[in-house]
């Protein structure tokens, strides 16, 4: 109607302004009023997308066994529970005056069985072949304990009273799964199961947590690195079931080892000599080059400053220092699993194959990548001309160990750790002069250990830091 109305009145107006005035204002009022038709028109249909007329029904295999496993086993769920699929619709307009549109998405509540329990737990999942984010999606696991509750989704859907906890099966609740990306359907669902072996893994109470050369391997949150432009790729995350590796690590190693109670982590920076008057201890990077979406820093230096490790094999001899975030960040999280924290600060020895480096024990040049503990006076003790038992052996310790301020001795190293250990809100232990048997076995002129007097001063400074951890 609008097209008629102002093409007429397109072509009344142009005729004023003669024949051709007419023609051009019949076109444009059609124009016009096209657009006005369909504008209108538009505006009031409703569109909707795809709709599941009825759930498609579930299958479950009656009388099935169960299976028994031992070790790590990757075992398909048996459907032992489910609810109608939840639909959700949304609304939206297409265009300012474009039609309505309702899009429905689907939902799905389900539980499967899988085993004989009690197992240790589940690393990842695969829903049609392809393994799930588990950090996107709500999955609650029971082990199969004797004593095991009722799962809460289950027990609000049957009633109290009306739920099995099947106590002594190991399963899996999957709750408010989207089966939109699974053609909406419930997909094939697979598990890897870990179950221990023997009475071991329930009596492991401590272990010690490596690599200590990862530039961001203890970071929680996940650091990327920049490839190209627009393309970015996640240096501390290469799994899907948990939000970083050290996150992943801790889950599994306290599904594996449920009576936990203790982790040393690891913190290296590197030496670059086995003579201790001659050694310095520093951070290091593996590369110069940045990209990352969090900068690297430890001890107030950066990525430009910090010393780079040597190359073996066409690759860098060690992985880089943990930057001092992601310490701070490691530690906390092992403290919020309820477990005790020892901080280890490591010394490697970064001496490459080709190092031209005097030997204190007597050789043509030092060995390669060799022992923190070999860090010895010089000449080494029962070498020709030794040191020990000399105030040589006193000065060179001294001089390995610094000041602490505008030197790269260990007194630097220990003390910056324990800082950091502080500002991360305290640890329960702190090892200091760990392996550096041919340092603490060094004796000067009075036949005293200077190097054990130097831990012990140290030792009290960084009780104090301990004493004032928060309870």
């Amino acid at each position: 109607m609008a097209t008629i109305l102002l093409q007429a009145a397109g072509a009344y107006i142009g005729g004023l302004l003669g024949p051709i005035g007419a023609t051009i204002g019949t076109a444009a009022g059609a124009v016009a009023g096209y657009m006005l038709d369909r504008a209108l028109i538009a505006g009031t249909q409703r569109i909707e997308g795809p709709r599941l007329t009825g759930a498609r029904p579930f299958t479950a295999e009656e009388g099935v066994s169960l299976p028994r496993i031992y070790g790590t086993a990757r075992l398909g769920g048996t459907l032992i529970w489910a609810t109608r699929f939840q639909e959700v619709s949304e609304t939206s307009r297409q265009g300012k005056f474009g039609p309505k549109v309702t899009e429905y998405s689907y939902f799905a509540n389900a539980a499967f069985s899988l085993c004989e329990g009690k197992v240790a737990g589940i690393r990842r999942a695969w829903a049609d072949g392809k393994e799930l984010d588990l950090t996107t999606i709500e999955l609650r696991v029971y082990n199969g304990a004797e004593d095991q509750l009722a799962d809460p989704l289950i027990e609000a859907k049957q009633g109290a009273g009306n739920t099995p906890a099947y106590r002594g099966t190991a399963y899996v609740v999957v709750d408010n799964l989207d089966i939109g990306p699974f053609g909406n359907r419930l997909p094939q669902l697979q598990f890897e199961v870990l179950r221990p072996l023997g009475t071991v893994p329930g009596k492991i109470k401590a272990v010690c947590l490596i690599p200590g050369a990862t530039e961001y391997g203890l970071a929680t949150s996940v650091v990327e690195k920049e490839i190209r432009p627009g393309e970015s790729e996640a240096v501390n995350r290469h799994v899907l079931h948990a939000g970083s590796d050290i996150a992943a690590s801790l889950d599994e190693l306290q599904m594996l080892c449920p009576e936990l109670e203790h982790v040393a982590l690891v913190v290296s920076w590197f030496g670059n000599d086995l003579r201790a008057g001659e050694c310095r201890i520093r951070p290091a990077v593996t590369t110069r080059s940045g990209g990352m979406s969090e900068a690297w820093h430890v001890a107030g230096l950066g990525r430009a400053t910090a010393d780079l490790i040597s190359t073996h094999d066409g690759g860098p001899a060690y992985g880089g220092t943990p930057s001092d975030q992601s310490v701070k960040q490691a530690i906390a999280e092992i403290r919020s699993r309820g477990l005790k924290v020892t901080f280890y600060p490591f010394i490697m020895m970064d001496v490459p194959a080709d190092t031209t480096l005097p030997d204190p024990y007597g050789g043509g040049a030092q060995p390669a990548y060799p022992w923190r503990g070999r860090i010895t006076c010089d000449p080494a003790p029962l070498q020709p001309g030794s040191t020990d038992k000399t105030a040589l052996a006193r000065e060179q310790i001294e001089a390995f160990c610094g000041s602490g301020s505008g030197d790269w001795g260990y007194r630097r190293f220990v003390l910056h750790n324990a800082h950091l250990a502080e500002a991360a809100g305290g640890v329960d232990a702190f090892l200091i002069g760990t392996e550096l048997r041919g340092l603490t076995t060094l004796r000067d002129e009075t036949g005293a250990f200077p190097s054990w007097r130097r831990c012990a001063r140290w030792r009290m400074t960084c009780a104090g830091f301990w004493a004032r951890r928060p309870s």
